[in-house]
């Protein structure tokens, strides 16, 4: 109540706040908004108990399961991000750009632009793919069908925009938060189609499911805020004429150090082939025609894409560590500032190190990010039912946000304090 209190009567912090509101319920008001051309009570039917669709339209903020104008909601930007973050490895000067200010800016207005023909890629791929589970179109055509993706990629882009403009108030990721809002929107939604199914004689199963659940969050806020303090010693150091005292420190390695983004790499592996095979459905040649359907069968069962999803979401956990996290650089930088790791020696040894303990641990992070992710399918596998079941991947989301936010305001508010 006291840290309310302070954010209401800090004007900047409060304002931020109403302003990301303001632009929240923009969204929600723009996701009832259907692509024009759309038999609503046909595609219900196609969305209805697919759990890739499902998982689908919790990165799209919970806007895909109307197909309003925002259906695709954030994900071709993310694309082109996870584009421009792989450029870093494989490229010298866009690696030497992510280190400047100036190179930053350029590289994020070319992500930008670069998220325009994703997006009219990736809508046309998922009306192809939607369109393989049923016609959902009131008439088909290729107007109806070029104004669809006009209008997916168009409110793809709005949403950026938006995210953008919440970024820019320092209270949190603007597309995560987005994210976020369509995740919480579909709450009541998700626990009235859960409960919907259950009568007296489920009583037990309800109550278990319940607790299981808590569980589920529980281990997901822990596993979140887990860390291993590495200590770092200083040597003595000349400040002002005056010697200065040895000072401790510690690199804390957090235990998930890549968040969800495994996950979304994972989806988009999945969703590659799915995709790819629709274009050669109506093939003239046996073989193509004959590739595409088995390709489509093979991941339409739910344990091979169960499978396929563990082990990319482990595999891109390690891939994504590797991208963000530089052993040699951290040693470099601790032996130039006069550090070094008690009982490891400086430069390549605390680089082996360093990267010794971040392998141990991503293989405890990276399991426990691949069972979240599958949790859903290992849950309606064991209860058959298609209601009833945990969303890990959208509790993982819903926590790493709310934390990151909740901490970006009290920095805010601290900084405020020291300013006063």
């Amino acid at each position: 109540m006291t840290t309310l209190l302070r954010i209401w009567k800090t004007t900047d912090v409060r304002n931020s706040l109403l302003f990301i509101l303001g632009m929240l319920v923009v969204f929600r008001l723009t996701a009832h908004v259907p692509v024009p051309g759309i038999d609503a009570s046909a595609f219900t039917n196609i969305f209805q108990g697919n759990q890739f669709l499902g998982l689908l339209n919790v990165f799209s903020g919970g806007t895909l399961e109307n197909f309003s104008v925002v259906a695709m909601g954030v994900m071709p930007y993310i694309t082109s991000s996870i584009i421009f973050q792989l450029l870093g490895m494989i490229l010298p000067s866009v690696e030497e750009m992510q280190k400047e200010e100036q190179g930053r800016q350029k590289l994020n207005q070319w992500t930008r632009l670069a998220t325009v023909p994703l997006a009219l890629v990736q809508g046309y791929g998922l009306i192809l793919l939607l369109s393989q589970k049923g016609q959902f179109f009131t008439s088909a055509g290729l107007e109806t069908m070029v104004f669809a993706i006009i209008s997916l990629t168009t409110g793809t882009m709005f949403l950026m925009w938006i995210g953008e403009l919440i970024s820019e108030k320092n209270v949190g990721n603007g597309i995560s938060i987005i994210i976020l809002a369509g995740i919480l929107a579909g709450l009541p939604t998700t626990l009235s189609q859960s409960l919907a199914v259950f009568d007296r004689s489920q009583l037990v199963t309800l109550i278990l499911f319940a607790v299981a659940s808590v569980v589920t969050v529980v281990s997901i806020v822990v596993m979140h805020e887990a860390q291993r303090d590495i200590p770092v010693q200083y040597a003595r150091q000349v400040q002002g004429g005056r010697f200065s005292g040895a000072v401790s420190s510690h690199i804390p390695l957090r235990l998930n150090m890549s968040g969800v983004i495994p996950i979304i790499f994972a989806i988009s592996i999945i969703l590659f082939p799915t995709v790819l095979s629709q274009f050669f459905l109506n093939a003239k040649t046996d073989i193509l025609r004959t590739a595409a359907n088995w390709t489509l069968q093979f991941f339409q069962n739910q344990i091979v894409y169960g499978v396929s999803y563990f082990v990319l979401v482990f595999f891109f956990s390690y891939f994504y560590t590797a991208v963000i996290f530089h052993p040699d650089r951290v040693a470099e930088n601790i032996q130039k500032q006069g550090g070094f790791i008690p009982g490891i020696r400086p430069g390549k040894p605390t680089a082996e190190y360093l990267g010794w303990i971040v392998n141990r641990i991503l293989l405890v992070g990276a399991t426990f990010l691949a069972v979240v992710a599958i949790l859903p399918i290992v849950v309606q596998q064991l209860t058959g039912n298609a209601a009833l079941s945990l969303g890990g991947t959208r509790i993982l989301i819903t926590v790493a946000v709310i934390v990151e936010s909740v901490k970006q305001i009290q920095a805010q508010l601290t900084m405020r304090e020291y300013d006063m």
